[in-house]
């Protein structure tokens, strides 16, 4: 029998409860929240927060609403814990919510481990990691019946971080069925909120073009904290062999804007790409 991943961080990050989760993820995700949206996106990929709900899952909601959800889906997380394999996947088992099990997609676990040896076996790396683990619940509830691809990106090796996306692109190939890519990421961290507004539209502006390598060269040349800045590198250079061609910036945040201090913020922004 196949091993379930455990929750880490319910009860801290999210409720512990599964009525009170619901009741919560059905807040951030009403149609109350932003009435005049628009049709569902198709998307091929997008970028979603995972602070805290009380912090971020208004964003993350937003953005998860917006999307035409598929069956199937890879999940791209960065590893704050630095456990583990540089890239770290799972390719059996579920992980559990207080909202239930959900099945690891194993049969594209194991073709995208064929294509890309550098892809390790390894649940160290998950076992503790929030990013990954924020994400599901609003997949719980929003696409029930989903199964999924964790895969933890602890490198900023740029040749590495295209190779997983193009590994990607190549194995969720056009014409065959359509797979999500979610890149968990939050913004700048913990600087004022004016600083952050301005690096993170920098970030921003990047992935609204589908430019990856300009994403990352402007991460690292003014210095901007974006956690998931790897996972959404990947993400872009996968949707762009996918034949994506545009960008969406569903909804944008900080942390001051809940709780009211503006000298120290992270930023947050929900993005679909389509």
């Amino acid at each position: 029998m196949s091993a379930v991943r455990q929750p880490a961080v319910a009860g801290r990050f999210y409720p512990a409860s599964p009525q009170r989760l619901r009741a919560e993820v059905e807040a951030y995700t009403s149609a109350s929240s932003e009435p005049d949206a628009g049709p569902l996106i198709r998307a091929l990929g997008c970028v979603a927060p995972h602070a805290g709900y009380m912090y971020s899952g208004h964003v993350a909601g937003a953005v998860y609403r917006r999307l035409e959800l598929p069956s199937r889906i890879v999940i791209l997380c960065p590893n704050h814990t630095g456990m583990g394999e540089p890239l770290a996947i799972m390719s059996e088992g579920a992980w559990q919510t207080p909202l239930g099990d959900v099945p690891i997609d194993e049969e594209l676990a194991i073709e995208l481990k064929r294509r890309m040896p550098l892809l390790s076996e390894d649940a160290e790396a998950h076992r503790s990691e929030h990013a990954l683990e924020v994400q599901l619940p609003f997949l719980q509830l929003l696409a029930p019946g989903f199964r999924f691809v964790p895969i933890a990106v602890g490198t900023g090796n740029f040749e590495v971080l295209s190779a997983l996306g193009i590994t990607l692109g190549n194995t969720l190939a056009p014409g065959r069925e359509r797979v999500l890519i979610i890149a968990s990421s939050d913004m700048n961290h913990y600087e004022s909120d004016s600083v952050t507004r301005v690096k993170d539209r920098r970030a921003i502006d990047q992935v609204l073009a589908l430019d990856p390598r300009g994403l990352y060269d402007v991460v690292r040349e003014a210095n901007i904290s974006m956690c998931g800045y790897g996972p959404t590198v990947a993400m872009l250079t996968a949707v762009r062999k996918l034949g994506a061609s545009q960008a969406e910036l569903i909804r944008y945040a900080t942390s001051g804007d809940v709780s009211g201090d503006m000298n120290m913020v992270v930023g947050y922004a929900g993005i679909a790409v389509y």
